[in-house]
């Protein structure tokens, strides 16, 4: 269960720091560009830890995808860049996907 978590930290710093990186204007904002080394250096750490007793493919398809769709959302919301139909049909694909490795594959470490 807690490698579980540690996929969550990932995913959560990786969305941080991803969107620090669109504040930072290109490394410009010293701030900023601090959030996204610092949430980097977390996200890829904790990933580490996840890949001890999650398969490889897996706990990249789960930080990947859910990673896709949470910056998606901060961007609508905080940098208001919209989704057109095909964009909101792409990230439902993604999230399908996600829960269908996760729910059905026999490929996960549950």
């Amino acid at each position: 269960m807690k490698n579980w978590m540690f996929l969550f930290m990932a995913i959560i710093a990786e969305v941080i720091a991803t969107s620090a990186l669109k504040s930072s204007e290109g490394f410009t904002k010293p701030i900023a560009s601090m959030v996204v080394v610092v949430g980097y250096i977390i996200a890829f750490y904790c990933l580490s830890l996840t890949l001890k007793t999650i398969p490889v493919g897996i706990a990249y398809a789960i930080w990947s995808g859910l990673g896709i769709v949470l910056i998606s959302a901060v961007a609508w919301i905080v940098f208001d860049q919209k989704l057109d139909v095909w964009g909101i049909v792409g990230i439902t694909l993604i999230m399908a996907g996600v829960l269908i490795l996760n729910l059905l594959s026999k490929t996960s470490a549950h």
